[in-house]
């Protein structure tokens, strides 16, 4: 999982030296974590692994706790694209749920040990990594609502209609499954989710057409 480096925004054309140092540290803090966990990686970890030097860090982060909340949202934000590239409006929505929790549990389980970081590492930060797992958490419902709820049904009645109350909740279930499963040590098994996870946002759904 290149997290990154795989920033839409720069696909196909070379980065600036500022961005590619700036990438270059999520790397480092990315290697650095998977080493050593977060409570005893450094920023001297990180550069390190970054190549690149304090004073650069410090030009991007003031703290190792900021840098670990960049590379949360960086591969958060990967894992909200490939839930957006498996979903297809043309198509009815309970036909999709499916075929996104796939995609999404599949992005998810590339990398076990950053897996744990930005699920588990990032609670601990107190209320900076609450403030971001709020905000992407936000971001993850609002794009499941907009797609549900402009899925097409045709000929099978009227498209669903989830709040973003309900959105929310759906998030929180899914990443719950997950952290069950890195406490289990099952993260090798995410696919075992796609299940529940399709049924909980079929049910959610489906009962706001009632």
């Amino acid at each position: 999982m290149n997290t990154a480096t795989e920033s839409p925004a720069v696909a196909g054309s070379p980065a600036p030296p500022a961005h590619e140092h700036y990438s270059r540290l999520l790397e480092g803090m990315a290697r650095a974590v998977a080493a050593k966990g977060y409570a005893d990686t450094t920023i001297a970890d990180i550069v390190r692994e970054a190549a690149v030097s304090r004073r650069t860090f410090y030009e991007h982060f003031t703290t190792k706790a900021e840098c670990l909340v960049s590379l949360y949202e960086a591969a958060s934000k990967l894992a909200l694209r490939a839930v957006a590239e498996a979903f297809d409006p043309a198509q009815p929505w309970h036909q999709q749920v499916e075929q996104a929790m796939t995609a999404y549990l599949d992005y998810l389980a590339q990398d076990p040990v950053l897996l744990r970081t930005l699920f588990v590492e990032i609670l601990g930060l107190g209320m900076p990594g609450l403030a971001a797992r709020r905000r992407v958490n936000a971001e993850i419902a609002s794009f499941i609502q907009v797609a549900i709820n402009s899925s097409s049904n045709g000929a099978q009645g009227p498209a669903a209609h989830l709040t973003s109350e309900m959105a929310l909740t759906v998030v929180g279930g899914i990443n719950e499954l997950v952290l069950q499963a890195i406490e289990q040590d099952r993260v090798d098994d995410l696919r075992q989710l796609v299940s529940p996870a399709t049924r909980l946002v079929r049910a959610v759904a489906a009962e706001s057409l009632r």
